[in-house]
Parts: structure tokens; C-alpha cells; sequence
């Protein structure tokens, strides 16, 4: 087995349940079953065990490829040195929620080809490998853990571990394999042309043209992505892959197959600015709405995609993607983030503006309205999840949400307490929250600029003409940009990039920002010098290596794709 590749490198299939990470040389690197929490079958991308490969046997190769527009379909194609091989990619949908099924199809676009296939997938992050291999009337059938496999498309495969084959084609000749992995058996054969024909049409139902966007094809593929992280729970994993570091040997490696609310909130903002299609916000506000109602003011930043608890944070012994070790859950679900209230708000009046707010949403806005009615006082976490401070983003972010609910559905009796408890969390806040010379600072005794700042002032939650706002969009600009990319804050006197990489949620929130304050030509410019961050394969990362040129952190990032969406839509066309 080869080594780990750049992160740029990667593809992500996803069917909302789960998510597989496939690298270029026709691997699964990634991917857990049957849920996106669920331990790993394929850990190769961590140093564990469990893989599924299919690749040219010839061995003198490059590859490229890219999605189908719209789509998390991949076609995969390898130049040889006898010709040309593709392979198309794709997580089944609509997805089952116990069921893994992954299509593959090889085809010989030029010249003959011979396709090696190895099957060896091992649960329990590769500690359980396959047992019960048997095969009848050319299907294999099997068990890896506790999960039920049966795989097609290879019926002269030898069982040595896992299976192995080769699949010779003419050229112009396509053959498809069907792995399914799931905690039952499914009586029903696989048909791969149906399944590949539902596969699309619910593709092309879930993603709109985006013709209306600043980037077409970048707003497609981060509808896609947002879908495929959506499950039918409603809950969006923050991204579909653990423990890739933020920065080598930093400690900073955390798994984010969760839905965080706050992210859940970002994704359900970004579709209602598109306006397009509603799926998402309404799937944004019933997960959001359930978990307000079920917690009040002890709502979890973070649960799983089925609104579960997130398990505490552990460490695997792996060896990890190199700069990394191997973590599961996460300790963000411990602490109290108060910014995920008034984001919460927030979600519910863009959902009412739209005509999309619930029953139980607005139940829930008045659950929120009361948590921020006892808490906004306390230390929280904040949005980068640190040390517990009073700061200055989460209480904006609280009053851009009250203010936004208490015009969009308060009844007229709560819409004057809605409205003062704003101003009091805002009053309070332009005497503790100021900085000197200017704009907004991070937290009381924490002078320093901070791009997350950049949200509220997005959200309205104070007035365009206040002067802390140019002033907060100046500090951003001029002192935490670099080469058009975005910081989160400076890390004491490191310089830019020494600390950690441009965030990128930060590069098109400072694009928003922007446009908002009237400046679109600088807007469009940010827009587009920070959409080349991308991978390879169009994906992107939490942060950006600006001098190596190079993905970092966990892929793909959801809010990421949330904020390019967003961006694109309120920038329009060119």
C-alpha cells in the first residue's frame, strides 16, 4: 500500500449518511459505516487498516478527473502507457441509513486496459478484518465486524484476506462493481444501471443551477457538498474525515463527523440566500429546532448527526496521518457556546422571511430567546472554541439574532423584549468589546482583531453606519490578510502563516463584508482569490498552507462550502 497523499488530492463521495475519502491511485483512504461517527472500514488515510482499490494494473500512469457538475460523482480517469481507463465513483442515493453502497464502474476509454480490483475492508478502524467469505452465483458475500458485506462485479475474485481481481476490457467496454456494507443483509440484488440511474435524478434534484451565482460551478459543488454531509435526520456532519492536522505536530487534530449547530445555522443561511431550493434550510431548522427544544440553554455546540450526545474525546493507537495522531469525539461538546443561540435565532427569522418557519421552530426561538436571557453574562467558549472569555462575536452574534427574530415572527407583546434584551447585550458590549482606536476587539483585555467579527457585521446585528464597523473590516483587511488570504487572529508577535493557515470561512466572510459595505469590486476580487484554495478535486479544507500551496485540516469542510455559497449568491454575476 502507498503512503498518505496531500490533501489536495482527495475526493469525498457522500450519500448524507456517511462519506468515503478516495485518493488517486483508486483507494478508499476513508470511510466509516454506518453512520459518519461510526469507527472506520477504510483507515488507510490514518495508518490503519481496510481498503478498497481499483486502479490500471498498469503501473505507469497519471491520474485526473472531476466531479460531475452538480453532483459528489466522480469520474476518475488514468492516462497509461497503453491508453486511457476511467473509473466512475459514487455513493448510492437516496442513501439508506443502515446501508452503505458504494458504485464503481470501469470503462476502457482508449485501448484495452486491465483494472485491478482488491477488496479488503476491516472494521473497527482495520483492527477487525473479513471473516466468512464465501461466494454463490457470482456474489460474494461476507461479514466485516458486525456489518453484513456483499459485493458484485467480481465473481473470479481470489479470497487471500480480502478478495483480489483483475477485469480485462475491451476498449469502449464498462463493467460494474457493487460493494454494500450495512448492519443487515439486503434480500434484493443490486441492478447497478438503476441504481446509477437513481443515483443521478436525485442528484439533479437536490442541487439547482446556481446560473444566478458569482461561480456557477463552484455554487453547484458546494450544494452538492452540503447535501451529501446531510443526513435525513437533518443534521450535517462539520466534514466527513478525523484527525487531519491543522498544523504538523501542533496537537491541534480533531474529529468533526458531528453536526455543530453553529455550522448547521451557516449551511441553512447560505441556501435561503440562494433562495433556490429549500431543502437544506428546512433540514438546517428542524435538526437545529429539536435540539433547542430538547436542551434549552444546555444546548450542545456539537451532536451527532442523529442529535446523540458526542463521545468524549480519545485517542487511537495509530500512527496517524503524518503530522497527527488519531482522535475520536470531540470536547467541544462539553463546553457552552453562546454564539449557537443567536445563530439559532438567526436561522429561525431567515427561515420565517422565507416562509419556511415551523411550529416547533418558533417554539424553539423562544426556548433560545430565554437561554440568552440567562447566559449571555456567562464566559463561553466562543467560535474558536478556546478558553471561556466574554466574547465580543458571540454576544453580536446574540444580538443580530434577537433583533432578526424579534422583526421576523415575535408576536407584538415579546417583539419590545426581544428588542431590549438586544440593546442591553449591545450596550454592554460597545463598553467591553471596543478597542482602542477603533472597531471591535476579540474580548475585554484581548485587544486584538479577530475575523470572526466579520459575522455579525454580515448579520445587521449593528447599524452600516456604525464606525466600529469599517474599522473592524479595516483591522481584518489590513492586518490579518495575507497574499488575499485570511487569518483568524494573530498568535502573539508570530507572523502570519507561522501560527496556522488562512482560515478559509474567514477569506469569504471578509468577501461579504466587502460587498456589504458597498465595495464590490474588492469583494469579487476576494472572492475569487480565495476560491483557489481549493484541492485538486475542487474540495475544500478548514485552513490554507498560503506558502505551500496546501490543504489543511479536515476534508471537506462544510462551512467552508457554506460561506462560498453564500458569497457567490449575494455577489450575483459578473
Amino acid at each position: 500500500m502507498n503512503g498518505p497523499y496531500a490533501l489536495r488530492e482527495y475526493t469525498v463521495l457522500a450519500d448524507g449518511e456517511r462519506g468515503v475519502l478516495t485518493g488517486p491511485d483508486g483507494d478508499c483512504a476513508f470511510g466509516c459505516v454506518p453512520s459518519w461517527e461510526s469507527p472506520a472500514v477504510f483507515a488507510g488515510l490514518l495508518g490503519g487498516g481496510g481498503d478498497y482499490r481499483v486502479a490500471p494494473a498498469d503501473p505507469w500512469r497519471v491520474w485526473g478527473g472531476a466531479y460531475e457538475d452538480g453532483t459528489l460523482i466522480f469520474r476518475r480517469r488514468w492516462v497509461t502507457s497503453g491508453g486511457v481507463v476511467e473509473c466512475r465513483e459514487a455513493l448510492a442515493r437516496p442513501a439508506a441509513p443502515d446501508r452503505l453502497v458504494l458504485l464503481r464502474r470501469v470503462r476502457a476509454v482508449r485501448g484495452a486496459a486491465a483494472v485491478r480490483v482488491r477488496l479488503d475492508p476491516r472494521a473497527e478502524f482495520g483492527a477487525r478484518p473479513l471473516t466468512g467469505l464465501t461466494c454463490a452465483d457470482g456474489v460474494w458475500t461476507g461479514r466485516c465486524g458486525d456489518l453484513h458485506l456483499r459485493f458484485t462485479g467480481a465473481a473470479h475474485a481470489s479470497a487471500n484476506g480480502g478478495l483480489e481481481a483483475v477485469v480485462e476490457l475491451r476498449e469502449g467496454a464498462e463493467h460494474d462493481l457493487v460493494l454494500e456494507l450495512g448492519t443487515a443483509p439486503d434480500a434484493a440484488p443490486p441492478d447497478p444501471r438503476a441504481l446509477w440511474a437513481a443515483t443521478e435524478a436525485d442528484w439533479r434534484r437536490a442541487v439547482p443551477d446556481c446560473a444566478d451565482t458569482a461561480a456557477p460551478a463552484d455554487a453547484r459543488l458546494a450544494y452538492a457538498v452540503l447535501t451529501g454531509l446531510t443526513a435525513a435526520s437533518g443534521g450535517m456532519a462539520a466534514a466527513a474525515t478525523t484527525s487531519l492536522p491543522e498544523r504538523t505536530g501542533a496537537g491541534r487534530d480533531y474529529d468533526y463527523r458531528y453536526a455543530w449547530i453553529r455550522d448547521q445555522c451557516y449551511a441553512g443561511e447560505a441556501v435561503a440566500a440562494h433562495g433556490a431550493r429549500p431543502d437544506l434550510l428546512d433540514a438546517a431548522v428542524a435538526f437545529v429546532a429539536e435540539r433547542v427544544l430538547a436542551d434549552g440553554d444546555r444546548l450542545a455546540p456539537a451532536y451527532t448527526v442523529h442529535g446523540d450526545p458526542v463521545p468524549a474525546e480519545r485517542r487511537l493507537d495509530l500512527p496517524g496521518y503524518p503530522g497527527s495522531d488519531v482522535v475520536v469525539g470531540n470536547h467541544a461538546a462539553g463546553q457552552f457556546q453562546l454564539d449557537a443561540l443567536g445563530e439559532a435565532l438567526h436561522l429561525f427569522a431567515t427561515a420565517a422571511a422565507a416562509g419556511r418557519l415551523t411550529d416547533d421552530a418558533a417554539r424553539a426561538a423562544r426556548v433560545a430567546v430565554a437561554a440568552v436571557a440567562r447566559r449571555w453574562e456567562e464566559p463561553d467558549a466562543g467560535i474558536w472554541e478556546t478558553r471561556p472569555a466574554l466574547w465580543t462575536h458571540s454576544r453580536l452574534v446574540c444580538v443580530g439574532g434577537l433583533r432578526a427574530a424579534a422583526a421576523a415572527f415575535a408576536a407584538p407583546d415579546e417583539r419590545g423584549t426581544w428588542d431590549g434584551l438586544a440593546a442591553a447585550i449591545l450596550d454592554r458590549t460597545r463598553r467591553t468589546g471596543a478597542r482602542p482606536g477603533g472597531g471591535w476587539r476579540r474580548a475585554p483585555g484581548d485587544d486584538r482583531a479577530d475575523a470572526a467579527l466579520l459575522v455579525p457585521l454580515v448579520r445587521d446585528a449593528v447599524p452600516p453606519d456604525d464606525p466600529r464597523t469599517a474599522a473592524t473590516v479595516r483591522a481584518v483587511r489590513d492586518g490579518l490578510t495575507d497574499e488575499g488570504f485570511v487569518y483568524r487572529y494573530r498568535v502573539g508577535d508570530r507572523p502570519l502563516g507561522d501560527a496556522e493557515g488562512a482560515f478559509m470561512l474567514c477569506g469569504f466572510l471578509l468577501a461579504l463584508a466587502e460587498h456589504r459595505a458597498g465595495d464590490t469590486a474588492a469583494a469579487r476580487a476576494r472572492f475569487e482569490r480565495v476560491r483557489s484554495g481549493c484541492g485538486t478535486t475542487g474540495l475544500f479544507t478548514e485552513e490554507y498552507d498560503v506558502a505551500q500551496r496546501q490543504l489543511r485540516a479536515n476534508l471537506p469542510q462544510g462551512f467552508v462550502h457554506a460561506f462560498l455559497l453564500q458569497a457567490a449568491a449575494r455577489l450575483g454575476p459578473g
